[in-house]
């Protein structure tokens, strides 16, 4: 039977800036072995690295170290770091630091992994693995735990994905985060308030690598793999137009999906004046797009522009036709009060316009959150008749627009922040 033990590093200094964390543990534990891990509380390498900053709070450390806001709840922010981890206060820590100062995650944790375990190997011979760890909250769950942020000599996952379990049944999503059980497991002899900040895990030298290996970057999901990629304050934000597809076909049940969140949207009268007309065939794009160019094509010669320009004007649709998937957002008066005066009528109409706006806002944005991209194109608003006719739609359902939906060719282009100053006037 296999024994491990976790054992605390009891005695190490308080650390400052310039310290050499591997001599540090070499001399407190002097009899480590070929095949040990350490798990080293990240504050002390931060100590030593000199990320400490002067600050009266925590919050313009958090804005300068997030790559972006996930979450916000009062003065609680959930955001990722540079090095893509996602965790509360982006790393900042005020504990266990001087008054006056707050902590920052270590540049490169990967690198100040890689160089404790170099420095053990100088200083004692030996080869062991190095986690470096810190504390993160989880998403439906009370409470926090460690895991790795720097791993050196360690695997950190153990990809079990093609194996048979006891039953014979084939394993098809399993890969053990290796490197974040262990820095749990030394989080349980190390604690914030009993002043040990290392740990050494022994019993399982199979985990340690003759090379430093891929680091805790190889526990960062993936973006595009990432379910949960969106947080309430940045989840509006994941809409983007997308003008180019791949030929992955579109899930249809992930449109309805998108349906239902559209028709979440306030609407006057608690009407509700949402149709949205599904393209799911070729034949059906075709057909429409094919009678909409031509609309296009008689408005523009109608004003005189010269055929270059008519072709620049069409080449916009292109969008349109590149996706395997088209949605026609439609408007329906339903419920809408008949005043005798244009006035309110006008009023009335805009209020339902207004509400379809919300609608199609909510159905790109659910579009995003399921991973499929989207482009929003008004033109069906220039030919309403034709678009009715070829889609056998009745008189009263008023085309608000085509969505192209498809699975993005490529991450869409930055774009600068807008300032909401700029739209803003308070009175």
């Amino acid at each position: 039977m296999t024994g491990i033990t976790v054992t605390g590093v009891p005695g190490l200094p308080e650390v400052r800036p310039g310290d050499d964390i591997a001599g540090l543990i070499a001399r407190a534990v002097p009899d480590l072995a070929d095949g040990d891990i350490l798990v080293v509380t990240s504050k002390i390498v931060s100590k030593a690295e000199g990320r400490i900053r002067r600050a009266a709070d925590r919050t313009e450390a958090i804005r300068e170290e997030a790559a972006r806001v996930v979450a916000r709840r009062g003065t609680t922010v959930i955001a990722e770091t540079r090095h893509g981890f996602v965790m509360a206060a982006a790393g900042v820590d005020a504990s266990n630091s001087a008054p006056g100062t707050v902590l920052l995650l270590p540049e490169d944790p990967d690198g100040s992994a890689r160089r404790i375990r170099r420095g053990i190997r100088e200083r004692l011979g030996r080869e062991v693995g190095v986690v470096i760890s810190d504390t993160f909250g989880r998403p439906w769950r009370n409470g926090l735990t460690d895991l790795a942020i720097g791993v050196a000599g360690v695997r950190p996952l153990d990809d079990l994905r093609g194996r048979t379990d006891g039953y014979g049944n084939e394993l098809t999503a399993t890969v053990t985060a290796l490197a974040d059980e262990l820095a749990s497991a030394g989080e349980l002899v190390k604690g914030k308030l009993s002043g040990v900040p290392v740990a050494v895990v022994r019993g399982l030298a199979h985990l340690v690598t003759p090379e430093d290996g891929p680091g805790a970057r190889a526990l960062i999901r993936p973006a595009a793999q990432d379910m949960f990629r969106y947080g309430s304050a940045d989840v509006v934000f994941a809409r983007r137009t997308i003008r180019e597809f791949t030929d992955e076909p579109v899930d249809p049940a992930a449109v309805r999906r998108a349906v239902a969140a559209a028709v979440a949207a306030p609407a006057p009268h608690h009407t509700t004046p949402w149709r949205f007309v599904l393209l799911e065939t070729p034949e059906s794009r075709t057909a429409l797009l094919d009678a909409m160019r031509e609309a296009w094509i008689a408005d523009l010669r109608a004003d005189g522009l010269p055929e270059e320009a008519i072709a620049r004007r069409i080449k916009r649709g292109d969008v349109l036709r590149k996706a395997p998937y088209l949605a026609v957002p439609c408007l329906v008066m339903d419920g809408a009060h008949a005043y005798p005066d244009e006035r309110r009528r006008t009023a009335e109409r805009e209020m339902f316009v207004v509400a379809a706006g919300a609608g199609v806002q909510n159905f790109l944005v659910q579009l995003a959150v399921e991973g499929l991209g989207s482009a929003w194109v008004s033109s069906t608003m220039f030919c309403r008749g034709v678009v009715r006719k070829v889609l056998g739609l009745p008189e009263d359902w008023d085309p608000m627009g085509a969505v192209a939906i498809g699975h993005p060719a490529a991450p869409p282009k930055d774009r600068p922040p807008r300032d909401p100053a700029a739209f803003i006037v308070t009175r």
